[in-house]
């Protein structure tokens, strides 16, 4: 993980493009020049919220995402000078920073009284289920295996996820409320 420091520095590198290329080429769409913009103005944790605005799960991509084929092959700085801006880097320091309050950054609305099945406890599930937590809806995810996660927890290699960081995602994810797991 980067310091303070570093981040700071690296997010200075970044052009912050009106037509951002980065931008383009996330699978996900995340407002990367905003996003680092908010780092670069001493606001990590408002990065943190613009990407899992778009991707609650952030955190993992920051750690797995080839955003060396990605984002960062197609940053001006990459095209123009070989040594693009760090943008995995930086997404990592700003989930981490965020993440580690242990605070969720989101509301759940006022309960509707709509209760909502999610078959399957892997990255897809655990975004459906906390966006419509976020609406008031009580989820129930069904996970056949004894851990949720899906392929962050059981397909990805244990050097790239240190610390158990895919379970603590999970746990960010439900702390949500209104979403209950039923495993196994």
């Amino acid at each position: 993980r980067l310091s303070d420091h570093e981040a700071l520095v690296e997010a200075d590198r970044c052009y912050f493009c009106h037509d951002a290329p980065c931008m383009t080429a996330c699978p996900t769409s995340i407002n990367i020049p905003m996003f680092i913009r908010q780092i670069s103005t001493g606001l990590p944790k408002n990065a943190a919220k613009t990407i899992f605005d778009q991707n609650i799960l952030g955190g993992m991509c920051a750690r797995v995402c080839p955003t060396e084929t990605l984002c960062e092959e197609v940053c001006v700085r990459e095209v123009a000078e070989g040594k693009p801006v760090k943008i995995g880097m930086l997404q990592r320091y700003a989930t981490d920073e965020l993440m580690a309050e242990k605070k969720h950054p989101y509301n759940r609305a006022e309960p509707t009284g709509k209760k909502v099945a999610v078959v399957g406890g892997g990255p897809a599930g655990l975004a459906c289920a906390h966006r419509l937590s976020m609406r008031g809806h009580d989820v129930t995810i069904f996970e056949a295996r004894k851990k949720a996660g899906g392929l962050n927890e059981y397909g990805i290699a244990a050097y790239k996820t240190v610390d158990d960081f895919a379970a603590q995602e999970v746990q960010f994810i439900l702390s949500i409320g209104g979403i209950a797991m039923k495993t196994g």
